[in-house]
């Protein structure tokens, strides 16, 4: 979590207008460091889950350190060479992990000899269409996974993701008709979970690679995925990654026993990275409050000028982010529930996993006063939208002294800009 001077966000609101995200560089580069040191005393190489944040300062940030990127979609594929990312497929510098191929993505990754980390069995034949003859990863199910909460799940037989176990076989064959050389096995099997929940996974998807080497004689890399827990209250301490050093190095050992060669073992952070780096600033419009009655009872809430447009995972997952009210530390703290603009009663902050109203210990706050929400660099930008029409917020990099402008907020022109009238012919 970052700390900023009252003055200085509000010289930076009187310049930009609010909402706007704030990015503080120098702990976005410290925690970049620093889970570059575990994972070299670990022996592993680290791969920037991009989807977490993806704009280009952020993706020249990660290629500086020397990490590689996962992508998710051709765009991100053509935002990573865009940032400078190198294309081909010896190193695999860049990946595209997909279900499906959608919009741009086979030709994003078949013009720039960009791996692709197949999720399911028809993505064989579309990219053997596409005359593909370079090599390829498979992203598999193990059949277990973990998860804050079931949408972030992503291992087992509820989850769509990855190929099933009693597929692999189907898939090894489907590949190597088409001639495609798998050079490495990727699971990633959930976001969220607690940190021993998460460590024991590890092992257990080290395990489970290590039963599959018999049916994939090239595989010489191995992805671990990402999902590294990471503690959104501000009463929990940040998690020690150090304690997971053996368990990379047992795993490591492991698999390369079993291909009886070195091998690489890879780790896929995106949260970890950026969570902490980035803070959504917020001014309050009004507190508005309603009374018990036999629906319910009573609640304050504390309007402020962003909504799920700019942070949507309140909305969407009941996760939690710590808020602050700088010009009002140190005041006695009550009940207040903060909510944002949109024509939605779920356009709320403060709420829980359940879809109820969490009201959040806060002073009280007068109209004009800056709020912030911490801890937003993961999902936060990158999956905001335009709903209601509105424009996405301004993003500023704080590097030392010196604020940036890396994005500028969206106009109603950016909005219409892809609306046409083109004529298409049924022909």
């Amino acid at each position: 979590m970052s700390n900023y001077q009252t003055e200085e966000l509000e010289t930076l609101a009187s310049k930009v207008g609010t909402p706007y995200w704030i990015i503080d560089a120098e702990l976005l580069r410290k925690r970049i460091g620093d889970l570059k040191k575990i994972a070299a005393l670990s022996g592993v190489h680290l791969r920037y889950a991009m989807k977490a944040l993806s704009c280009t300062r952020v993706l020249e940030e990660m290629r500086k350190a020397g990490l590689w990127v996962d992508c998710v979609s051709g765009n991100e594929v053509l935002r990573a060479l865009k940032a400078g990312f190198p294309s081909g497929t010896n190193p695999p510098v860049i990946q595209l992990t997909a279900d499906v191929f959608r919009d741009s993505a086979l030709r994003a990754v078949t013009d720039n000899n960009v791996i692709v980390n197949i999720g399911s069995a028809g993505m064989i034949s579309a990219l053997k269409a596409a005359g593909w003859q370079g090599p390829v990863a498979v992203r598999v199910n193990p059949g277990f996974g973990h998860g804050h909460v079931s949408a972030c799940d992503t291992g087992g037989p509820s989850s769509k993701h990855g190929i099933w176990p009693d597929d692999l076989p189907d898939v090894i064959r489907a590949c190597h008709e088409a001639r495609f050389k798998i050079v490495m096995l990727h699971a990633h099997v959930g976001t969220g979970a607690e940190p021993t929940e998460f460590f024991t996974n590890m092992r257990r998807l080290g395990e489970y690679f290590a039963s599959l080497i018999s049916l994939l004689p090239d595989v010489r890399i191995f992805s671990l995925g990402g999902g590294l827990p990471y503690n959104y209250h501000e009463d929990q301490p940040d998690v020690d990654y150090s304690v997971l050093i053996p368990t990379l190095q047992k795993v490591k050992t492991i698999l390369s026993s079993a291909v009886g060669s070195e091998i690489q073992l890879e780790l896929e952070p995106g949260r970890y990275f950026v969570a902490p780096a980035v803070t959504l600033v917020t001014r309050v419009t009004d507190v508005k409050k309603t009374t018990t009655n036999a629906k319910g009872p009573g609640q304050t809430f504390v309007m402020v000028d962003a909504g799920f447009v700019d942070l949507v995972r309140p909305a969407m997952y009941g996760s939690y982010h710590a808020i602050s009210i700088p010009a009002r530390e140190g005041m006695p703290k009550i009940p207040l529930n903060v909510a944002g603009p949109l024509c939605e009663s779920g356009d709320v902050f403060t709420r829980d996993q359940y879809e109820l109203l969490a009201p959040r210990l806060l002073p009280l706050p007068q109209i004009n006063d800056l709020l912030l929400l911490h801890d937003v660099g993961a999902y936060g930008y990158s999956m905001s939208s335009n709903y209601n029409s509105i424009g996405r917020a301004p993003i500023l990099w704080k590097d030392s002294d010196r604020v940036t402008m890396i994005v500028r907020r969206e106009t109603v022109d950016d909005l219409l800009r892809t609306e046409c009238n083109e004529e298409v012919s049924l022909l």
